[in-house]
C-alpha cells in the first residue's frame, strides 16, 4: 500500500475589488485582496491549511501591502466590502513634488534640474 502526499503553497484571490486613486503612484487603480497559505494534500486532495497571511496588491502600479489577519478574515468572509484609502502608504505625495515647464507645459515629478522635453530650467 502507498500514499501520495504532499506540502505546497497556495494562493486565491478573494472577491474583492475596490477603485481608487494609489497614494504610490498617483493613478487610478484596483485593490485585489490575496491569501496565501501551505497545504497538506493527501492524494492531491487539500487535507490542511496554516500559515494564512492576506496582502493587498495595487493593479496600477503591482504594490503589495500586507494586511493584519483579522481584516483578512473578515473580506473573506464578505463583511468588509471598502478598505480605507490610507492602506496604501501615500509615498508619491510625500517623496515627489509635480514639476511643470513653464515652455513647454510638460509635468513630471522626477528630480531633474532641466526639462528633458524642452532644455528649459526648472523653477
Amino acid at each position: 500500500m502507498f500514499f501520495i502526499m504532499g506540502i505546497n503553497q497556495g494562493r486565491k484571490k478573494l472577491n474583492f475589488d475596490q477603485l481608487l486613486v494609489c497614494g504610490n503612484c498617483g493613478r487610478y487603480g484596483h485593490l485585489e485582496v490575496y491569501l496565501t497559505y501551505s497545504c497538506l494534500s493527501l492524494f492531491f486532495i487539500p487535507v490542511f491549511k496554516w500559515g494564512r497571511t492576506y496582502f493587498v496588491r495595487t493593479s496600477c502600479c503591482d504594490k503589495v501591502i500586507p494586511i493584519d489577519n483579522d481584516l483578512g478574515r473578515k473580506i473573506e468572509l464578505g463583511q468588509i466590502s471598502t478598505l480605507p484609502e490610507t492602506i496604501i502608504p501615500d509615498t508619491f505625495q510625500q517623496n515627489n513634488s509635480l514639476k511643470h515647464c513653464r515652455n513647454c507645459n510638460f509635468e513630471t515629478t522626477e528630480d531633474f534640474q532641466f526639462c528633458p522635453k524642452c532644455g528649459e530650467k526648472f523653477m
